[in-house]
């Protein structure tokens, strides 16, 4: 009897141990902010940072000086470690957070969809641009069936790297949320705009892969397969007639050809910017799909003025303004055009799928306003919904919100913000009286020259 040995709250102080996690006894932060902590004698937890600090002002001697000059004053002790031994640890740790267990969704090459499905789905929510939704189906199918063959007969298949161009507001970044969405891989949205060459403020170009590997929760094998899209990428453009250094023009597209061919690089775990105190990963870009996109202003100058050039020669020459009215000018680009914008060859080569996008017109806005699966009608129309009243919009109230949206030139974009400050004052009014069963918005509602009809339960043309 005398050789059994309680185990029980050894096994119970495990047992809290794994519900409870470190917390630094300086700087106060956790083993999940600051990273692995140094066990002291006492059961004293220390951070990596906060014990380089300390061991610094040894090296300078600072600590030393000041733990002398202590000692000579009356009333002060100096601290025993010995004696926080059994009071440190309940303040030393704090309750882990439950991690919400998620089953993990194992892609491989059977359950990449057929470029007919993805477009399918793409057209649920994207009205309009059938080339572009065909063009990123087949690249994305295609770039998928590289990642999860690897290698067929020794014949390595090249990378399809997309260039989207269209003009703000036709659909390029809303494309490729869409995409990862349906794909349920990993996606980083990041802006050319902000990248700079490296030593200079701003972004370096590896932070693009720092957010893909954010996005997919710090796993470096799930970010190789990530999809990263760069939008805004016609800012890197070379700049021309100028004497300051181009740090975030030509310099940044020679910095991302690595990036863009396929090759590892160290980016930062948890952290924007390199430094000593934060791990490092290697992420091999390889099979990272990039996806650039911008809407390249003044690009449409520069395919008119290659066109007229080929066209006003001869006998049957064109007129010099054939071109100026044609909303699909940006589809006749060639990659001279875009060498011509500022883009450099070596970039430009490392995008060999490249899709333009078109500009919206009237009766796609109208589409876009209710035919999409989260249509912005249908968000209001399930906002009154849940106070019991029907909403209704005419035809002719659609097309004056398009023609409206037209006039501001910003594409889908300006379809909400006009929405939006029409449906203040309903929105506003319609929660005061209980009485009111369905608003119709007329065409006069929108013009400003009439209101809209608003019809009360128990009246006809409310439906049962």
């Amino acid at each position: 009897m005398s050789d059994h040995i309680d185990t029980t709250n050894h096994d119970k102080g495990q047992e809290e141990d794994g519900q409870y996690e470190k917390v630094c006894a300086m700087c106060h932060r956790t083993e999940s902010k600051a990273g692995k902590m140094v066990q002291l004698p006492g059961g004293l937890n220390i951070c990596s940072d906060c014990m380089q600090r300390a061991f610094d002002a040894m090296n300078n001697g600072d600590m030393m000086n000041q733990l002398q000059h202590l000692q000579n004053f009356p009333n002060i002790n100096m601290i025993n470690l010995g004696d926080l031994q059994n009071s440190v640890p309940k303040q030393q740790k704090i309750k882990k957070k439950e991690a919400k267990e998620k089953p993990e969704k194992v892609m491989d090459i059977s359950s990449i969809p057929a470029p007919h499905k993805i477009k399918a789905s793409l057209d649920d929510y994207v009205i309009g641009q059938d080339y572009a939704k065909k063009a990123i189906s087949v690249a994305v199918y295609n770039h998928y069936k590289r990642v999860f063959t690897n290698t067929m007969d020794d014949i390595e298949i090249e990378k399809s790297n997309m260039l989207m161009i269209g003009p703000t507001g036709s659909g390029k970044t809303y494309l490729v949320k869409t995409l990862a969405r349906i794909l349920d891989v990993p996606l980083a949205i990041a802006d050319a705009t902000s990248l700079t060459e490296a030593g200079y403020i701003g972004d370096d170009i590896e932070s693009v892969i720092s957010k893909l590997l954010a996005a997919a929760d710090n796993d470096v094998e799930k970010a190789e397969r990530g999809i990263v899209f760069i939008d805004e990428i016609d800012k890197i453009a070379k700049k021309k007639n100028t004497n300051q250094r181009d740090v975030s023009g030509e310099s940044v597209q020679q910095g991302m050809l690595k990036l863009l061919e396929g090759s590892e690089v160290e980016v930062p775990v948890g952290a924007s910017s390199k430094n000593a105190m934060v791990p490092m990963a290697t992420v091999n870009t390889k099979n990272i799909l990039f996806i650039c996109g911008g809407a390249f202003p003044g690009l449409e100058d520069i395919i008119k003025e290659r066109l007229n050039k080929q066209a006003s020669i001869g006998f049957r020459s064109d007129l010099k303004d054939k071109y100026d009215n044609d909303p699909d000018i940006l589809s006749k680009v060639t990659l001279d055009d875009l060498r011509s914008f500022g883009m450099i060859p070596e970039f430009i080569g490392r995008l060999p799928v490249v899709f333009t996008l078109r500009g919206l017109d009237k009766d796609m806005l109208v589409r876009i306003l209710k035919e999409p699966k989260n249509a912005i009608l249908k968000q209001y129309q399930k906002l009154l919904e849940l106070d019991e009243v029907k909403l209704d919009f005419d035809e002719g109230a659609l097309e004056a919100i398009a023609e409206k949206a037209m006039e501001k030139k910003t594409g889908a974009r300006a379809l909400r913000a006009i929405i939006e400050e029409f449906m203040l004052d309903i929105m506003y009014e319609i929660p005061k009286d209980d009485n009111i069963g369905q608003v119709r918005i007329t065409r006069e509602y929108i013009e400003h020259t009439g209101g809209s009809v608003i019809i009360m339960r128990g009246m006809p043309g409310l439906p049962g």
